[in-house]
């Protein structure tokens, strides 16, 4: 019985060392798949925090773009000339249109778009389950009315921005364009594209299932754009495009441009180009390019003519010449080291300096020229700013060709006197004028006159300083000698007279050259480029019309005078002329501006392609000039009376025509030039 107990005590401590062994393997068990447990929260809560609250708050948040507003271009006075703004733009959840076929119905009656175009779009983006698509972008407000009159519950609206240019065509080269992210790719909305954007900004919302919005968790607020102000006066602008677009129809142009500029400060009033384009539509296929060329500064042509000025200001620096000096213009023809090079139609014996000007004499400028040499015309070309970008702010700006000493040939220095063997842009022509009309100053033409943010103060646009680079005397001389070319009976630039102001100019016509044939054709770059008024000059314009088959003095300069009469009205400068003056009469015949298609002879303002013989030597003596006396010398009437004039005149036998009363301020021809045949003296008193 005692050895039955005791085999039963012995069990029993079997059984409970085994069930605590059990217990302890169980033990360690819940132990390590706690310690499992533990590791894996702290991995999933810790290590993988990130990641795994990023994929919670893309199913619980969405992040909402805000754009920021551009900014405006206006003109000088505040007119907005492009601004942006909101408009609604259609987009819809395909995993939530019930009929698609039906959907796309009614989107498509109402937006105005193709049916089967909309149906395809969403079959592919409901079977890729696809949560977003665009139907369409920036409607219309009476599309976006109409669309939400229907409640439509698959369809969701969007706030995006559209830039908008009140004024249509108007200033559109200038102004720019922007694609459809309202990025500018066009003028001014390109290059000054960083200010106008601004900063987009953001909004964080916590949002239910259906990805609707319950309550914003956090924002940054959008920073607009900066408005930009130009020096552009919206009322000019308009003048000028009327003017020049009406120009370039009635003589066929190809294109053209006109710059109106403050000849102080450099600010540009207007800035013109023809063809036109429309800022708010975008390219079409097959519309000429050209129509969106900046014409007056990145499209660089032979000036012609009007480049005689930089030849006779550098003579009054550099040489003895004065107006009253006489040059012998050869009757017409003239042997350059074997180019042969001819007056349009009809020579000149004997002319003075300020004459050369007034008939845009080809030869007489070459012979000024020689004077000059082709260091110190070079200088004084490129002292003028030719050859170099002016900096005007805007995209694709040409700095014209000028070449190197090295690169001219034998005959350049005659090409170079006359405007050829050179290109510029209008702009540059405006630019060089301006040194002329404010006493000797190189200024750079100025656009952006300041930036502002909203809320912000503004920043003011710096200004480069000018530099002199003529003496005031010598700008003053040709400022004299460019108002004969107006004022003067057989002076070029007749059509540019004003009735109430005094001005003054230069005629242009410079044959175009075809790449294709090696030739010049009969089509030409007519142009024009002054200053008014003369002794105190409010404005400087530059006209050039390309293409045509007339003169610059019958296709430019009445453009010039169109421009500036109304430009000097709008800005209120008093007249310094009485408005009984006759005006001239002008024509083709008249000017030597002549349409000459059939004329085997190149124009005035041009000189003949150099000839095929061969230079003669260079070291040959020279023939000298000749001094063909044709009349008597014209005495100096500046300021005298009209009594003390007619007095002195008529013992001198040289004829005048009076203008105005007071005391003689200016006369043509200069004192000391022989008057020729038939000729008069016209006096200016003030």
């Amino acid at each position: 019985m005692r050895g039955w107990r005791r085999g039963e005590e012995s069990e029993r401590a079997q059984d409970g060392a085994r069930t605590t062994k059990r217990l302890a393997v169980l033990a360690l068990v819940a132990l390590l798949w706690a310690l499992i447990i533990l590791w894996r929260l702290a991995y999933l809560q810790i290590a993988c925090h990130n990641a795994y609250q990023q994929i919670a708050d893309h199913q619980q948040q969405k992040t909402i773009e805000i754009e920021a507003a551009r900014g405006a271009i206006l003109d000088r006075d505040g007119h907005p000339l492009a601004l942006s703004l909101p408009v609604d733009s259609v987009c819809i959840n395909p995993r939530r249109v019930p009929d698609p076929p039906l959907a796309a119905g009614i989107l498509a009656g109402v937006l105005g778009i193709d049916r089967q175009e909309l149906l395809g779009r969403l079959e592919r983006a409901k079977d890729g389950e696809a949560g977003f698509l665009w139907v369409k972008r920036k409607i219309t407000p009476q599309e976006s009315e109409s669309l939400r009159s229907l409640n439509l519950e698959f369809v969701e609206y969007r706030t995006e921005s559209e830039r908008h240019y009140p004024d249509g065509t108007l200033a559109s080269h200038v102004v720019g364009t922007v694609d459809f992210q309202e990025r500018g790719n066009l003028g001014l909305e390109q290059s000054a594209n960083q200010d106008l954007m601004g900063r987009r900004g953001s909004v964080r919302m916590l949002t239910d299932p259906q990805h609707r919005g319950i309550e914003p968790l956090a924002s940054s607020a959008a920073e607009p754009g900066a408005n930009v102000t130009l020096s552009i006066d919206e009322r000019i602008q308009f003048i000028v495009e009327r003017e020049i677009q009406e120009a370039c129809e009635l003589y066929h142009a190809a294109s053209g441009s006109v710059v109106v500029m403050n000849p102080y400060n450099g600010e540009v009033l207007a800035l013109a180009s023809y063809p036109p384009f429309d800022p708010q539509r975008p390219p079409q296929a097959g519309e000429r390019s050209i129509a969106r060329y900046n014409h007056p500064i990145s499209v660089p042509f032979e000036p012609g003519s009007v480049f005689k000025i930089v030849t006779l200001s550098a003579a009054l620096e550099t040489t003895t010449l004065r107006p009253e000096t006489l040059i012998n213009c050869g009757s017409g023809t003239f042997n350059l080291f074997g180019r042969v090079i001819h007056e349009a139609k009809h020579g000149y014996g004997t002319l003075s300096f300020a004459d050369v000007l007034a008939h845009s004499s080809n030869i007489g400028a070459i012979q000024i020229g020689l004077k000059v040499g082709e260091k110190n015309l070079l200088e004084y070309v490129r002292r003028f700013g030719f050859g170099k970008r002016t900096g005007i702010p805007l995209p694709a700006e040409s700095s014209g060709t000028v070449r190197d000493l090295k690169h001219w040939g034998k005959t350049s220095i005659g090409s170079v006197a006359m405007g050829h063997e050179i290109s510029t842009t209008a702009l540059q022509l405006a630019q060089a004028c301006s040194v002329i009309a404010n006493g000797g100053m190189l200024v750079r033409p100025r656009l952006i006159l300041k930036r502002q943010r909203p809320g912000e103060k503004a920043r003011m646009e710096p200004a480069e300083a000018p530099h002199r680079i003529l003496k005031p005397e010598t700008a003053i001389t040709m400022r004299q000698l460019m108002e004969g070319v107006v004022v003067l009976p057989y002076g070029t630039g007749k059509a540019a007279r004003l009735p109430g102001y005094t001005s003054g100019g230069k005629t242009g016509s410079a044959q175009i050259f075809d790449p294709a044939t090696k030739h010049y054709t009969h089509f030409y770059n007519g142009s024009f480029v002054g200053f008014t008024p003369v002794t105190n000059p409010a404005i400087v314009i530059a006209v050039t019309l390309n293409g045509t088959k007339l003169f610059g003095g019958v296709v430019a300069a009445p453009v010039f005078k169109k421009v500036a009469l109304d430009t000097l009205r709008l800005l209120e400068v008093p007249r310094d002329l009485p408005e009984t003056a006759p005006e001239p009469e002008v024509t083709p015949a008249e000017t030597n501006d002549l349409a000459i298609a059939d004329l085997s002879e190149p124009p005035e303002d041009l000189a003949a392609p150099p000839a095929e013989a061969a230079p003669p030597d260079a070291s040959a003596p020279q023939e000298e000039a000749v001094v063909v006396v044709d009349g008597p010398r014209v005495p100096s009437f500046q300021g005298k009376t009209v009594r003390a004039v007619v007095e002195e005149s008529l013992a001198a036998g040289v004829p005048v025509d009076v203008i105005g009363s007071g005391v003689a301020r200016i006369q043509a021809p200069a004192p000391g030039a022989f008057l020729h045949p038939g000729e008069r003296v016209r006096v200016q008193f003030q």
